[in-house]
């Protein structure tokens, strides 16, 4: 019963096919969380995919209803050995974006996993059907050779990430008791490249707003009354450069933290973010805040964008003045700003910048809140620990990814640490046509999963295992 058998375990399971096969399944279901009265199709997922998995590795299994959103229960799991050892929540969801089969390109299919070389395509199989089953072939792994986790674990899996999480909240708030555990371990989003094992700590919010400027009913010539008639597209134009310069820089006060913690900067020296793979952007070295880093303006600052501006009709310009103006925006926050008073600061600023005609209006979908473990934090000692034992590399720690997920259920719904490790990477096209896995990273992904679980359940929490020295390569044989 060793930690390198564990892993050999692991690995067989992925190269003799096992992963595939158990992927392929749970593809096929079109689990699309968006579809109008598809419930029985998520349920399905949670009752055909995951629960007959999770009873095999001795986990007793209940449905939640969800209290927000009927169609998308809960699947809510426990493995509990020994009251005395520590608790780990993992999480994922089974629910997919649409799948837009008729933009797939040809010989591929979203409900069917094709591998092509080192690629598994698929819907969900990054976004999340993908990473959560790493994580559950780990689990076996350890079970397998140990006979038992050594923690106790349990699991929670919705079906309604990808249209926000509808009751995820409310149902942390009112089985509290039943959830609370001493970590989160959970998988989704990207690595920071792709051959850089990577943790994540949290994630950055996000507000959603528009902002509007209404001047009459209708649109009047421009040969007739341009020049003596404001023109709302204009009006709201400059109240947008007055939140933002034009080398991204926000102007808001209240939107910018005091500063980067030490702790957080010390974590993002060696984590530059890396240009797009081919046909995505390069990095603009010189946009956003100019005293940063490119790493800590992705992850250790706020962003404004604006999503979609519209005047007139641009589709069949008139030689008008237009009536109005919108503009659709979003603020990517951290946890350093209150996101509770964000509009409000909105509101001052652009009442003190002279913009008082402009409104401010919050969007419908609830906003996701900043959060963030401390990268000093013990567990990310023990996690970052293991994964330099397994691979032989250090990996990227980032103190919350640059996008958002609703991680506040966890680290401010049950008040605990929360670690992401991520499978996938950048490139990946989730919730895009084309969604897929590079087998690489999968693998070693299977092998880190499984030396961390290991490592939970033999070393107690404040005698984090000694580091081995970094390798220039991967420890994993192929």
């Amino acid at each position: 019963m060793t930690r390198d058998g564990a892993i050999n375990r692991a690995l067989a399971w992925f190269d003799g096919g096992d992963f595939e096969a158990t992927l392929a399944a749970r593809v096929a279901v079109a689990s699309e969380s968006s579809a109008a009265g598809d419930g029985e199709m998520l349920r399905d997922y949670l009752e055909g995919a995951l629960v007959p998995d999770l009873k095999r590795l001795g986990f007793s299994c209940r449905l939640l209803q969800n209290p927000v959103f009927a169609a998308a229960p809960f699947l809510h799991a426990e493995r509990l050995e020994d009251p005395e050892a520590p608790t780990v929540l993992i999480y994922g969801h089974g629910d997919v974006v649409p799948g837009m089969a008729e933009d797939w390109r040809k010989g591929l299919s979203p409900w069917k996993l094709t591998r092509e070389g080192d690629r598994l395509y698929g819907r969900g199989t990054a976004d999340n059907k993908g990473q959560h089953t790493i994580n559950l072939g780990a689990l076996a792994a350890v079970l397998a050779e140990r006979g038992r986790l050594g923690f106790n674990m349990k699991a929670l899996f919705e079906v309604g990430e990808e249209i926000g999480s509808p009751g995820l909240h409310a149902l942390v708030t009112a089985r509290r008791a039943s959830l609370t555990a001493d970590l989160l371990v959970a998988s989704d989003g990207p690595r920071l490249a792709p051959g850089r094992p990577t943790l994540f700590l949290g994630s950055r919010g996000v507000v959603g707003f528009e902002l509007n400027v209404t001047l009459r009913k209708g649109a009047h010539h421009s040969g007739n009354w341009g020049g003596i008639i404001a023109d709302p597209g204009v009006l709201l134009a400059h109240a947008l450069a007055s939140i933002i310069d034009e080398r991204g820089r926000i102007r808001v006060e209240g939107w910018r933290p005091r500063e980067v913690p030490p702790a957080v900067r010390r974590a993002l020296v060696d984590c530059a973010p890396c240009d797009g793979p081919e046909g995505e952007p390069a990095i603009d070295p010189d946009w956003g805040e100019p005293e940063l880093s490119p790493a800590e303006r992705l992850f250790a600052w706020p962003s404004f964008d604006i999503l979609a501006f519209e005047t007139g009709n641009p589709a069949e310009p008139a030689s008008a003045v237009p009536p109005m103006a919108r503009a659709c925006c979003a603020l990517r926050t951290t946890v350093d700003i209150d996101q509770d008073t964000v509009l409000t600061a909105l509101r001052a600023h652009l009442d003190a910048a002279g913009f008082s005609l402009v409104s401010v209006t919050a969007c419908e979908d609830t906003p996701m809140r900043a959060t963030r473990t401390d990268p000093d934090n013990e567990w990310v000692a023990l996690a970052s620990a293991s994964v330099l034992r397994t691979t032989g590399r250090r990996p990227a720690i980032l103190p919350n990814l640059g996008g958002s997920l609703p991680n506040d259920a966890f680290s401010e719904g049950l008040g605990i640490p929360t670690i992401w490790i991520p499978h996938s990477y950048a490139g990946c096209s989730q919730h895009a046509p084309n969604e897929h896995l590079l087998v690489p990273v999968v693998r070693e992904g299977v092998a880190i999963m499984t030396g961390l679980f290991w490592d939970i359940g033999t070393v107690s929490i404040g005698t984090a295992p000694t580091e081995p020295k970094e390798s220039a390569g991967s420890t994993i044989s192929s």
